[in-house]
């Protein structure tokens, strides 16, 4: 059953288009039909019901940025949009997240814990245990659709990743995509980190190409702020009585760290300090600023982290560099959200429009390890290539050290629901005219959660109990417009439970218990797996804001207290059987399949959706050769940084393997003949050498025939890590999209040919 809206403190919103009050009524009609069209007259029964001053609803994610990234929260990035909205808004400084990114998505759009939805991971790590599936529920309809039945337009731009792998295809299914959770209208990717630079973009469901190269100067943060600036703009025009729900969520600062190097250069040498100092200004400056309170204490580094001091001066200016990519990539970003904000408060209905701005969906990324993850090499090599840091060219994330330091003042980060470093991001809300303290800070405890159960308050909605006959989850939410006049009003949420790979607490009035179970840059195989093992820490977070006095010993029997309510709301969240170390899950569309035949017109699909060619395998392509000048890509999987390509150059016959990205010259096998014009069948034999694997790398030798004939023959062959390819890269045919696997042709490098079929089959 669909809740109506109702007015809010009375007052109905005004409509310059009678139209448009008509569309966006919930009302039923009784019609009198007479013999002509104009004897029929259909009349509105009582009861109908227009939008109310409910607010237009802008919502702005940024992703895997630390508690203290932005220069409003103390961090070195420079923040100026985030600073004004902060003027003329909140800051809430006990704002909450799941410790990944997935679950915080799915528990702000729905209003629902993370577990009790199934989002206790990423979607590619989904299992049958409830609590991890990765697939939404319709059980907990989203805030877009809510709002959408209830009158408001629905666009999303920027990050998705809250839909499973295997439905991510030409083919669909698409009812767990945006465009089939509530928003009318989506731009942008649907996994979890791509290039900035060449992403697989979406337009609702149709794959499209980037509007741009990146030579040509197109960011993916750019792009957005331009789609969605459109997007309000012709809703300005079309409809500028009808509120909107913007959300807009960046794939910055997840890696890998993509940004213009005009960018980069603002912040040269502004990290040669190193992390450990890093984190001193960050907390002088939270203290200063008041953003966190005068008696909060530094907490000390984990033993797992070496001192900076500790590291080479090789390591010192590396590092350094990657810090300075970060801190632009999140200053390049504020920078086009504020582009975004310019034109949200510029436009009609802009005095009644509230902006939630989060500014991060986990901590700050702490997976990658000291050296952190850029280029391959030897650290001298890395050097040598340091200043293509931020380049398209680059998988580049930074060093752990720095991901704890975006954390300052708390221990850990991402993926540590344990600790505060990993769940605790603030918000800034605004909306100007309705929030008189503005400047203020708010620290009542808050989560995702609240943000739909704030904004269905503000929109005098009440959440359906049903929709669509499906009975829906309760919210977890708590509404915090409570908290907008009154900094000093007692919080409302007395009880929070948190949980990632077997790193767990629990927050009840003030108090939080919490166990470590994982380090994030330790490999899977390597976590230990005994959860009785992980000791259980004590916090009294109400005089102690950054989680640093253990209190275990002093209060055991609080501690005591704190388990057991642990486990009542694990098991009411669908936490238990807690998953210590999810795996990817193999593609449904190619998983015990032995065999593939492909259309030459099929259009793009991730790289993880086709077969992996990392064992023995024939590429045949049925071909129609032109007379004269053959050339173009027959089939080409992967992206500049790893892949393969199959195509024809002058005539002859190509493949090349890509296993080093773009600063290594690639392997390619051509055939010692021109391809005739006329139908012909072209084959690739990849053998695979069993006896030259190690160290997860895979060699074998290649082989091209033309119509059964060998033409060519490679020498020992080195595969790109499979994981690499799948991770970023698409599968084509017939064209090259996205990016490009070699260097020797521009895409698209369309095949000018007709390609009729590939088929791949694969042997034991």
């Amino acid at each position: 059953m669909l809740a109506l809206l109702k007015p809010h403190n009375g007052n109905l919103r005004a409509y310059s288009q009678p139209w448009v009050v008509a569309a966006i009524r919930l009302a039923t009609f009784t019609t009198i039909f007479g013999l002509t069209t104009e004897a029929g007259i259909a009349q509105p029964s009582s009861g109908t019901r227009s939008i109310s001053s409910a607010p237009n609803v802008v919502l702005i994610l940024l992703d895997d940025a630390g508690y203290a990234n932005t220069s409003t929260f103390g961090g070195p990035a420079l923040t100026p949009s985030l600073d004004r909205l902060a003027a003329s808004g909140l800051k809430y400084n006990r704002f909450h997240v799941p410790s990944i990114c997935s679950a915080t998505r799915a528990a702000l759009l729905s209003g629902r814990n993370d577990h009790r939805i199934g989002f206790g991971v990423t979607p590619a790590m989904g299992s049958n245990n409830p609590g991890y599936t990765g697939e939404w529920p319709k059980s907990a309809a989203s805030m877009a659709e809510i709002l959408r039945r209830n009158g408001y337009s629905t666009s999303a731009f920027g990050k998705w990743h809250n839909t499973p792998e295997h439905e991510i295809s030409p083919i669909g299914p698409f009812d767990r995509w945006p465009t089939h959770l509530g928003f009318e209208y989506f731009y942008g990717f649907m996994g979890g980190a791509y290039s900035q630079w060449e992403p697989p973009l979406y337009e609702n469901t149709a794959p499209i190409d980037p509007p741009m190269r990146p030579e040509q100067g197109y960011h993916f943060t750019t792009d957005i702020a331009d789609q969605a600036i459109r997007w309000i703009r012709a809703h300005e025009a079309l409809a500028p009585g009808k509120p909107y729900f913007l959300y807009f969520a960046t794939g910055a600062t997840h890696f890998p760290h993509h940004v213009p190097k005009e960018w980069i250069d603002r912040y040269r040498g502004q990290f040669d300090q190193g992390w450990d100092n890093l984190r001193n200004e960050i907390f002088a400056r939270q203290k200063l600023s008041g953003v966190i309170p005068a008696d909060t204490q530094l907490t000390s580094r984990p033993e797992e982290l070496p001192a900076w001091d500790s590291l080479t001066p090789e390591q010192h200016r590396l590092l350094a560099r990657q810090m300075e990519v970060e801190a632009a990539f999140l200053a390049h970003t504020d920078h086009e959200i504020g582009r975004l904000i310019q034109t949200v408060q510029s436009g009609p209905g802009s005095d009644n429009t509230i902006i939630f701005y989060l500014t991060g969906d986990n901590g700050g990324d702490i997976e990658n390890g000291i050296e952190g993850r850029d280029l391959p090499g030897s650290r001298e090599v890395r050097m040598i290539h340091a200043d293509q840091l931020g380049s398209e060219n680059v998988l580049n994330a930074f060093s752990s050290g720095w991901g704890w330091a975006t954390n300052t003042p708390f221990r850990w980060g991402k993926l540590v629901a344990s600790h505060l470093g990993g769940i605790r991001n603030p918000m800034v809300v605004s909306w100007p005219g309705h929030i008189k303290n503005i400047g203020g800070v708010r620290s009542q405890f808050s989560h995702a959660t609240d943000v739909a159960a704030t904004v269905y308050e503000l929109g005098g909605i009440t959440a359906p109990p049903s929709v669509d006959g499906v009975e829906q989850l309760t919210l977890d939410g708590i509404s915090l417009v409570y908290s907008f006049e009154n900094a000093d009003t007692p919080s409302r949420r007395h009880l929070q439970i948190f949980e990632q790979l077997g790193n767990r607490s629990i927050y009840h009035d003030g108090w939080m218990a919490s166990a470590r179970h994982s380090v994030p840059w330790v490999s899977s195989s390597k976590r230990k797996q005994g959860f009785q093992e992980d000791t259980w820490e004590l916090y009294d977070l109400d005089k102690d804001f950054s989680q640093s006095n253990d209190l275990a010993k002093q209060f055991p029997a609080k501690l005591k207290e704190l388990k057991s309510l642990f486990e009542t709301e694990a098991a009411r969240n669908n936490i238990y059987p807690l998953c210590p170390a999810p795996t990817r899950h193999p593609s449904v569309f190619t998983q015990g399949r032995m065999e593939f035949s492909y259309p030459g017109n099929l259009l793009r699909m991730p790289s993880w959706a086709a077969p992996r060619f990392d064992r023995n395998h024939r590429i045949i392509a049925d071909l129609v050769v032109p007379p004269s000048n053959a050339k173009g890509v027959i089939v080409s999987n992967g992206s500049r940084l790893g892949g393969f390509a199959l195509y024809v150059e002058d005539g002859y016959l190509v493949y090349e393997n890509n296993a080093s990205g773009p600063n290594a010259a690639n392997d390619l096998v051509r055939s010692g003949i021109r391809l005739p014009p006329g139908d012909v069948e072209i084959t690739y034999e990849f053998e695979r050498d069993e006896n030259t694997s190690s160290q997860g790398k895979v060699r074998g030798k290649g082989r091209l025939f033309v119509d059964g004939k060998l033409t060519g023959e490679s020498g020992p062959l080195t595969l790109p890590p499979s994981g690499l390819v799948e991770f970023l890269g698409t599968f084509n045919l017939g064209c090259a999209r996205i990016s490009p696997v070699s260097n020797r042709f521009r895409m698209p490098f369309q095949f000018n040919g007709t390609l009729k079929e590939v088929r791949v089959r694969f042997s034991p």
